[in-house]
């Protein structure tokens, strides 16, 4: 039976903490963000099934950092394979700016909110190749007072 995974040759580790200093550290301080994510990511990447390149990540990012500052990144999980890192982890964060929902935007709260997500990513060549993201909204739409905590 053929393996599914690649090679051993092809897989190279990620650096976890630079990957997520990506998204921390703020885009102000940084000469060519879109250099920086393609020094990680595959250039475009996946992102739960679409193509998203570059320049994509780097507007990602800044619309976190408008809608959340202080952001922290606890790391409670961590599990690789031949070629997947999958990762848990809180971010730690205070709502400063707007932030689309699948409810619709909410304007800053300035609430500090610990949002649980869980990253599944492909590895080849020491770049990300495919990225899925599934984060907890429901219980984020609680912590911003947009659902009653029973729901």
């Amino acid at each position: 039976m053929d393996s599914v995974y690649p090679p051993a040759s092809s897989f190279a580790p990620v650096d976890l903490d630079a990957v997520l200093a990506l998204w921390d550290r703020p885009l102000a301080e940084r000469a060519d963000p879109a250099a920086d994510f393609r020094r990680h990511y595959a250039d475009p990447v996946p992102v739960n099934g679409v193509p998203v390149g570059a320049e994509g990540l780097v507007a990602r990012a800044a619309a976190l950092q408008a809608a959340f500052a202080e952001r922290r990144t606890e790391l409670v999980h961590r599990v690789e394979t031949a070629d997947r890192l999958v990762i848990g982890f809180y971010m730690h964060v205070r709502h400063v700016g707007p932030y689309d929902t699948a409810l619709g935007r909410v304007e800053a709260t300035g609430r500090r909110l610990r949002i649980r997500v869980n990253d599944i990513l492909t590895i080849r060549d020491g770049l990300i190749t495919d990225i899925w993201v599934m984060s907890d909204e429901v219980d984020l739409l609680r912590q911003l007072g947009r659902l009653p905590s029973s729901v």
